[in-house]
């Protein structure tokens, strides 16, 4: 068998495409890159990369395809520009999206017979490449398998299952909570600046009283997929009257409880149903989809 290194191609020279495009230089794989500018790739030309014309051209260069663009409308309108090229070939979509994206492309790209796999990147791009870097999969297993080492190059790589949009799944929710986590932390600095201590000094305890408190996402994971949200400790109500004291607060203080707001409305709604007595996780039904 023979140890050449394979040819890939890198769609999108982003920061994201440009760092995958070096991951596999820095490795000795034949590159080809495609930017709708192409000035992005002078500098991964230079390193030995070799420029596309067209997307399709890009594409034919290689079996396997990176595709890392800004959403899921443009990793659509080039795929379907490049259509012509796709037949045979492993599309990796590194494009972030949803799950509903990733499903449709998966479909248009076996109508194309070609493979698909959706990836999920959690890593900065300066660490694509590193033990810092790791990469969620899902879709084709065949193609999985067939490139995994090529993939591995990248960081870590999870395969999560045959359903293309199950990785995509995994990452919205996940983004969804640092953004909570993220809106969270900005409310509190606002707050602590408020009262004269400044956001350096009140970060070290926050991320203290934070790392104590993940231990009940597990519990509360039980309880929101068992659907029994009987407690003996933190209620609804409870909660309910701590975040009113909370946002009663911040007001005082000046700042708007924007970030706080929608979550009180959600556990409004659950004790006026009638749980109050419920675990603060049963909030999670208020945030179901309708049947």
């Amino acid at each position: 068998m023979s140890t050449t290194p394979e040819p890939v191609t890198v769609i999108g020279l982003g920061n994201l495409g440009r760092a995958l495009a070096e991951t596999f230089l820095r490795n000795g794989h034949p590159t080809t890159v495609w930017n709708r500018s192409p000035a992005k790739a002078e500098a991964l030309v230079a390193r030995g990369a070799t420029p596309a014309a067209t997307a399709a051209e890009a594409i034919a260069a290689g079996e396997l395809v990176l595709v890392a663009l800004l959403d899921p409308a443009a990793a659509r309108e080039v795929l379907a520009g490049a259509a012509e090229a796709i037949r045979g070939r492993v599309l990796v979509n590194l494009t972030s999206g949803g799950p509903k994206d990733a499903r449709e492309l998966a479909d248009w790209a076996a109508e194309h017979e070609a493979q698909y796999l959706h990836g999920a990147v959690y890593a900065v791009p300066q660490t694509i490449g590193t033990i810092e870097s790791s990469v969620n999969y899902s879709g084709s297993a065949e193609a999985h398998r067939r490139w995994q080492t090529q993939l591995g190059l990248l960081g870590k790589g999870t395969f999560l299952g045959t359903d293309a949009g199950r990785a995509s799944g995994y990452d919205v929710a996940i983004l969804a909570g640092m953004y909570g986590m993220l809106g969270g932390f900005l409310h509190a600095t606002a707050m602590a600046q408020a009262a004269g201590v400044s956001a350096t000094e009140l970060t070290p305890m926050l991320v203290s009283w934070l790392t104590d408190s993940f231990p009940a996402l597990s519990t509360f994971a039980k309880e929101i997929d068992n659907g029994d949200y009987s407690t003996e400790e933190s209620n609804l109500v409870m909660n309910q009257a701590g975040l009113a004291t909370i946002i009663q607060a911040s007001q005082a203080q000046g700042v708007p409880a924007v970030t706080l707001n929608p979550v009180k409305e959600l556990i409004d709604q659950q004790v006026a149903a009638g749980h109050g007595a419920a675990s603060l996780a049963r909030v999670v039904e208020s945030l179901r989809s309708e049947p």
